[in-house]
């Protein structure tokens, strides 16, 4: 960068603080969507039918578009119009929220959540791809994604305590409604706020590209999740596929050369530890909160307000140290604060007096998380022309949202190794540190090598 890091940004103007609260606020909506019912599943399934060994697929039936289709609508808004494709994506959640507020069996609730993960995949990319080219000075712009990591996190907390009083006071269906009008807030400010972009009728889709990388990545998620070596497999093929259409396609769907190029690559591989491990470390904390100390749903939700502030105050400085100190020194620091506060817990105990341990951890663990996701959405991006932006962030939304979803299935199976309950969170939260140790030794020789070749 050519800008002192150690000066402050310049401040924003008012329409980008507009622009920062209108995306800020649709990405905080799709965080929170991603959890809100996790803490409702057995009033949910209860009220529409759902068996226990079906309740999965509440979360499951979101995350596979969610996931699979991120890539390609982050492309679809390069081409077609970033503003056009989040109305779209909105508009389609406050439809999709309204029907699973009314559902009454489980083929309409599941298809409810699907279409709210498909609403996802449109609306995550554009929206992170328009806050990144709402500024041109990267110091502005680290601390709006800083704002942004924190936001994320933050609706991750406030879907399970919202979850919580949500069932307790109303009712499951406003995990559903809550959304609706929020949704039509943004649908009615967002054409005055932000200006549309020409479409590029020009360029035509890599079909084969879409549907070869759609399914590859679809099938990952659900091998990960239902634990199917055949759909890894299949899942694995696909992509192999694509990757073979998109060297020899004359309008490909990714560019390999930015792929090729090490901040890109190393970024995704740091999104994808950064949110894997700490959405595994979410699940196994929940286990031991509920099943070993017996804390209700609420309560739960109340110590998941620990990291939820931890959250807010990574954000107001996340993206002043990422600015100062550059997102390659700050993203290893941070993801080993993360890993580094998580290997304390393998010490918890069987009785509530482990919570002196939890709490503080579970505090600057998250501190460090927020701080690595602003990191790394810096390092991934960056260099990236504007483009090529919305590609950009799609390929990092989509590493988000894959990695959230095999974190928790590929902990739990860990977890399932030992008899005992403890003991089986306590393997599963060893290999959750071992391997975030393990990627920050690989992102820390990827990224210097980059440096050194810069150099030369």
């Amino acid at each position: 960068m050519t800008q002192d890091r150690g000066s402050d940004a310049p401040p924003m103007t008012a329409r980008q603080r507009l622009i920062v609260v209108l995306l800020l606020g649709a990405n905080f909506m799709l965080s929170a969507d991603f959890s809100i019912l996790n803490v409702a599943l057995p009033e949910v399934g209860q009220a529409v039918g759902l068996k226990v060994s079906e309740f999965p697929w509440v979360a499951t039936s979101f995350a596979l578009p969610a996931a699979g289709l991120s890539l390609l609508f982050g492309r679809l808004g390069d081409l077609y119009g970033l503003r056009r494709m989040l109305l779209i994506g909105i508009a389609l959640l406050a439809a999709s929220s309204l029907l699973g507020g009314i559902a009454t069996e489980p083929v309409l609730l599941l298809s409810a959540r699907a279409l709210q993960g498909v609403a996802t995949a449109m609306t995550g990319p554009a929206a992170l791809a328009l806050l990144i080219t709402a500024f041109a000075d990267e110091r502005q712009r680290a601390r709006a994604l800083g704002l942004n990591g924190a936001l994320l996190s933050g609706g991750f907390t406030f879907g399970a305590l919202v979850g919580g009083m949500l069932v307790d006071v109303l009712s499951w269906r406003w995990a559903f409604f809550i959304n609706v009008p929020i949704a039509l807030i943004i649908l009615a400010v967002t054409p005055f706020v932000i200006p549309a972009a020409h479409s590029r009728d020009d360029v035509p889709l890599d079909i084969p590209g879409a549907v070869s990388g759609t399914l590859g990545l679809v099938a990952i998620v659900f091998g990960f999740t239902e634990q199917s070596l055949a759909a890894l497999a299949v899942g694995v093929a696909l992509l192999g596929l694509f990757l073979w259409i998109e060297r020899r396609a004359s309008a490909p769907l990714v560019a390999i050369e930015m792929l090729a190029w090490p901040s890109v690559r190393w970024g995704n591989v740091a999104v994808l530890t950064i949110f894997s491990m700490e959405a595994g470390l979410i699940y196994l904390v929940t286990i031991y909160l509920q099943e070993v100390l017996h804390l209700g749903p609420f309560a739960t939700g109340l110590v998941f307000g620990v990291p939820g502030l931890a959250s807010v105050v990574a954000g107001i400085f996340a993206g002043r140290i990422v600015a100062r100190r550059g997102a390659r020194s700050v993203l290893l620091v941070a993801l080993l604060v993360q890993g580094g506060f998580t290997a304390p817990l393998i010490l918890l105990g069987s009785d509530t007096s482990s919570m002196w341990l939890l709490i503080p951890a579970l505090f600057v663990g998250f501190f460090g998380h927020i701080t690595a996701v602003v990191a790394a959405t810096v390092a991934a991006t960056s260099e990236v022309p504007d483009a090529g932006k919305g590609l950009a962030s799609g390929l990092m939304t989509t590493s988000q949202r894959v990695a959230s979803t095999i974190g928790i299935p590929a902990l739990a199976a860990v977890m399932a190794v030992r008899a005992d309950l403890l003991g089986g969170i306590h393997v599963a939260l060893a290999v959750d540190v071992l391997l975030t140790v393990i990627a920050v030794a690989l992102i820390a020789a990827g990224l210097k090598q980059r440096r050194s070749a810069a150099k030369g």
